[in-house]
């Protein structure tokens, strides 16, 4: 069994406020006579269901086609945090074990949202947190929120703690119809150079099978 993790994406998709949203176009088409359908997008590279770059937040960072493909294909675990605002802190996730766990994806009431509704507010990971997943080993940290912060964060906390400890994040995952439990998670970028950020299309499958 698959389960396809990734936002669908359409004309009408949220993206950040101020960002570029998608927008899809025909070049040709066969209805008007063309061999071939073919059609061209313009959108934020953080369109939906999207993968970080480390450059991002850091001129210095590594871009889309430089992250690490290791960490985006491996077992994961994913839990439900009951937590729906402000930064998730260790006692949040303080009633189950992540000793061992390399890559964790936490679902929150935003998984519920349909993909044309921006969210009004999210959890996100707090400093103590980060430091305890990034000592235990943590790879990967996906969410379904849109960011890794507060939505009018200025300094970024999270991106830059994630990053110096050499962390990958997923965003906007869609988690909705996923039972909590261990998986395989597959999530690669695509290999753009000089890009802050890549979609990509993410899948869970469940380690039992």
């Amino acid at each position: 069994m698959i389960y396809d993790i990734t936002r669908p994406v359409h004309e009408y998709t949220t993206v950040w406020p101020g960002d570029q949203p998608y927008r899809l176009r025909h070049s040709m088409r066969k209805s008007e006579g063309a061999a071939v359908n073919l059609t061209a997008m313009e959108a934020t590279l953080h369109l939906g269901t999207h993968m970080d770059a480390w450059y991002h937040c850091d001129d210095l960072g590594a871009t889309a086609a430089g992250m690490p493909l290791a960490a985006c294909i491996g077992p994961a675990r994913l839990l439900t945090v009951s937590c729906q605002h402000g930064p998730l802190a260790p006692a949040d996730l303080a009633h189950v074990s992540l000793a061992g766990v390399e890559r964790l994806l936490l679902r929150s009431e935003v998984s519920q949202l349909p993909e044309d509704q921006w969210p009004e507010t999210w959890p996100w990971p707090g400093d103590d947190l980060i430091e305890l997943l990034a000592k235990g080993g943590l790879r990967l940290l996906g969410l379904d929120a849109p960011s890794v912060d507060a939505f009018d964060s200025e300094t970024l906390p999270g991106h830059h703690a994630l990053r110096r400890h050499g962390i990958v994040t997923l965003e906007s995952l869609w988690l909705y119809d996923v039972p909590d439990g261990d998986y395989e998670l597959i999530a690669l970028p695509l290999r753009l150079e000089g890009a802050c950020a890549s979609p990509v299309r993410a899948i869970l499958r469940p380690l039992a099978e």
